[in-house]
């Protein structure tokens, strides 16, 4: 035991450096850094108007908590607004280790497990509703509670649709590809790693070949999405496997940003798969699916709503999951501590 370990606990830092506090969870084994408070005010009538300003302002924040030394190649994080609409209870931003993401199932239901179970929102039982305005549109999350405990969490995505079926792009090494194109939250390529020997275990492969699909699909489609400019482009790719449970559906790798890995089936990479499966044929109407991850965590998804955006047909999925609170964390930003910036090592 220290001595006078109150003297640490009562510490205080310079006032020129910036001190932030979040709450970390995960789900499914995916990090989500949620900042609590000491974050600056952003400016901006939408979600996508204050996610413009944090990049613009304040992204040297990003990258001191999602990158090394207080984070790693892998983090990612909520920065939490005012809502947008009147209906919301709060708004998020999405931010990894390359910027800002435009949809997030996993923070969407780590997010919920937070602010039900540490008194943000209050707690109705059986199921608490939680509406929150993201980048891609307003989300309702439902929080199933057992004496005052979060026991599983889904949520209604947005509308999500198929854009491309049975793509063909080339790469080095591997050749031809093909690939369906969905957006979930946002745009996916799917790639069934079955037909081109991907080893799951190797994950230094899975990520080279993911960014190499990706590069090479972003450089040869033109991705344009009905309503907002700023979610034209591809976001990740997922590769789809036999799963290693001979109950669940299949198992998802899904590589995204800056040569990520997630940990969890990938909220809206389930949903634009959910949309291609029901473009096949391949699922039904309120039919539920369970994808594995790479850790062999889980998601259900299904398909609970037909609809439109513009003029694409589109599907309303639900995914549900589960997630843990892990931590409380004040972190400080020297101005003067170079490496403490932020630094990107994989």
């Amino acid at each position: 035991m220290l001595k006078n370990v109150s003297n640490v606990l009562e510490w205080e830092p310079p006032a020129e450096w910036l001190e932030i506090k979040t709450i970390d969870a995960h789900t499914g084994g995916e990090p989500l850094r949620v900042i609590i408070d000491g974050y600056p005010s952003l400016s901006g009538n939408t979600i996508l108007e204050k996610r413009q300003n944090a990049k613009e302002n304040f992204d040297f924040i990003r990258k001191a908590l999602m990158l090394e030394p207080r984070g790693h190649a892998d983090m990612y994080g909520a920065i939490i607004t005012p809502p947008e609409t009147s209906e919301a209870d709060f708004g998020v931003i999405f931010m990894h280790n390359d910027g800002y993401s435009t949809g997030c199932g996993h923070a969407v239901i780590a997010i919920t497990k937070i602010f039900v179970e540490m008194g943000l929102v209050k707690i109705n039982e059986p199921e608490t509703v939680i509406r929150m305005d993201v980048p891609s549109g307003t989300i309702t999350a439902y929080a199933l509670i057992e004496n005052s405990k979060v026991m599983s969490i889904r949520f209604i995505n947005v509308p999500s649709f198929v854009e491309i079926l049975d793509g063909e792009t080339q790469i080095p090494v591997y050749g031809k590809i093909k690939f369906d194109l969905a957006f979930g939250g946002a745009y996916y390529a799917i790639v069934n790693a079955d037909n081109i020997d991907l080893n799951p275990n190797d994950i230094n492969m899975v990520i080279k070949v993911g960014m190499l699909i990706k590069n090479s699909i972003n450089n040869q489609v033109e991705i344009v999405h009905p309503h907002e400019p700023e979610m034209n482009f591809l976001y990740g790719t997922i590769f789809t496997f036999k799963p290693k449970n001979k109950n669940n559906h299949s198992r998802n790798i899904c590589v995204f940003a800056n040569g990520e890995i997630d940990r969890s089936p990938t909220g809206t990479g389930v949903s634009a798969r959910a949309a291609v499966h029901y473009a096949r044929d391949e699922i039904s109407l309120d039919e539920t699916i369970t994808i594995e991850s790479i850790i062999e965590s889980t998601f259900d998804v299904s398909v609970i709503e037909e609809t439109k955006i513009g003029s694409k047909n589109a599907v309303v999925p639900q995914v549900v999951g589960t997630a843990n609170i892990i931590g409380k964390h004040t972190f400080w930003i020297d101005p003067l501590d170079e490496k403490g910036q932020g630094f990107f090592l994989r």
